[in-house]
């Protein structure tokens, strides 16, 4: 069999790697995406705060500031192009007493010179106003307009689905574990298993896995990269007015701490702590977690209903020890990019990192000429929207047109066979449980999947024409079932 020859190979199908993809595939460019994992956002783009933040954290001065100030202008836009639910709901630091006042003044100076819009600092009386669950202990606020909230997984899965649907390639299960550079053609070998593409270009978007990417080019960071887990809980829809913005408490040293925060799709989120792990895909839950997230989030809003909670997770993020984002092309190998060390705000700052890659391989002699025909949507028969959110005389013309969105698989979330279906035969397509569950959120209600998963396995199988014992749940060992339980 012939090895692919590409342009740009992107290693890593987090946030970073597939907003790059979406940024490239505008252009006549042949790309491909390697993948690790089974599917787009398998690492710490699934299990995040799913926060856009502002940018008053990050040092002035930093990359990190100027890409996340830059990228948060750029998602709201991104968002509307593609479909993906945004809410520009805004953030608030809560400050208790004069030393965290001390502090919230000096993100406020830090956020002006990052070019933060609107900030400001409120008092008591208005921060009940916009926060009436917020503790009566809160004196003051730094409030951030700009800031906003948006579903990590699935502004991933929207950007891939654009680049695929204009032609980028996307190879899944690729765990590199071999990148040969030839100095005669100026080309990279990468492989994984028995798996080999080559490429002009290489842009290491690895994200926990960053270092070792560079490791195995014969190539090293100027950091390290510590894996720090943060754990989560989410809320019942029940609990949905429990907070209006993004609530954080006066950062530490240890991040920006426990946050209480909507979600675009009506939940409450609570967490994360942020531990250190050994293992870079420790995603377990603790009891001694889950308390402490209990904790901070009663010093924001003490009357939360903890009893609420549907489900509990955790993800794990890159760390650097250098403070800042890290992306630059390699000091020893010409024309290959590293994008390491991006950690929080690296949501909010992906589609400036892209801009900021893209730049990057322009100045390093990649071409970038327009695509007369490209695909402004997700697909080319549009956004994908879902039963859930479409109109009373969408569903008619949708139920009209394929009747299989009037068959409602999931009650708690409202999802149809149609969306299922549909997700299945996305440009990448969603052939697990858990990729049809975070593409159309079955399973993802009160019952977390008690009532609609056997139906959407079933659904899968005879989309993809396998057997019901041979659908996964989320990975290539992950069977839902063994068999007949007479026969075990």
């Amino acid at each position: 069999m012939a090895i692919k020859s590409y342009d740009v190979a992107i290693i890593g199908a987090g946030i970073v790697g597939t907003m790059t993809a979406f940024m490239i595939g505008k252009y006549k460019i042949k790309c491909a995406v390697l993948e690790a994992g089974i599917d787009v956002a398998s690492g710490t783009t699934r299990a995040n705060s799913a926060i856009i933040h502002a940018g008053y954290d990050a040092h002035e001065g930093s990359l990190k500031a100027k890409l996340n100030v830059r990228g948060s202008r750029l998602v709201g836009p991104i968002a509307k192009q593609l479909g993906v639910h945004y809410n520009k709901c805004g953030s608030l630091v809560i400050g208790y007493n004069e030393k965290d006042l001390e502090h919230l003044r000096l993100l406020l100076v830090r956020g002006k010179k990052n070019g933060v819009r609107g900030l400001e600092i409120i008092e008591q009386d208005r921060l009940r106003e916009m926060e009436p669950n917020v503790s009566k202990d809160a004196k003051y606020a730094l409030y951030a307009p700009s800031a906003g909230i948006v579903c990590p997984y699935d502004l991933a899965y929207a950007v891939s689905e654009n680049s695929a649907t204009n032609g980028v390639d996307y190879y899944f299960e690729y765990k590199v574990d071999k990148i040969d550079y030839n100095e005669v053609n100026k080309l990279y070998t990468i492989s994984a298993n028995d798996k080999t593409i080559k490429a002009k270009y290489v842009v290491n978007a690895a994200g926990l896995y960053s270092d070792e990417i560079a490791e195995i080019l014969g190539d090293k960071l100027p950091f390290k990269i510590i894996p720090r887990r943060g754990e989560y809980m989410l809320l019942d829809k029940s609990e949905g007015k429990t907070a209006n913005h993004t609530l954080f408490v006066t950062p530490s040293e240890k991040g920006k701490g426990i946050l209480v925060s909507p979600t675009v799709d009506g939940n409450i989120i609570v967490g994360p702590n942020a531990n250190v792990v050994e293992s870079k895909a420790d995603t377990g839950v603790t009891s001694e977690g889950l308390s402490e997230i209990a904790e901070g989030a009663r010093s924001i809003v003490p009357d939360i209903n903890l009893d609420a909670i549907i489900t509990t997770f955790a993800g794990v993020r890159a760390t650097p020890t250098s403070g800042d984002f890290y992306i630059r092309e390699s000091e020893k190998f010409p024309k290959f990019v590293h994008a390491a060390g991006i950690e929080s705000p690296g949501l909010a700052a992906s589609p400036a990192i892209a801009e900021y890659i893209v730049n990057i391989l322009r100045n390093s002699g990649l071409k970038f000429k327009e695509k007369e025909d490209y695909i402004t949507t997700r697909t080319a028969e549009g956004n994908c929207k879902l039963f859930y959110d479409m109109s009373e005389s969408e569903r008619e013309k949708a139920i009209k047109k394929d009747p299989r969105y009037g068959k409602m698989v999931c009650r708690c979330e409202m999802v149809t066979e149609g969306d299922i279906v549909n997700a299945i035969r996305r440009p990448i397509s969603a052939h697990t449980v858990d990729m049809v569950k975070r593409r159309t959120r079955a399973g993802m209600g009160r019952c977390q999947g008690g009532y609609c998963r056997a139906k959407v396995a079933e659904i899968i199988a005879k989309e993809l024409n396998i057997s019901v014992s041979e659908v996964k749940k989320f990975s290539s060992n992950s069977n839902i079932l063994c068999g007949r339980t007479k026969r075990i």
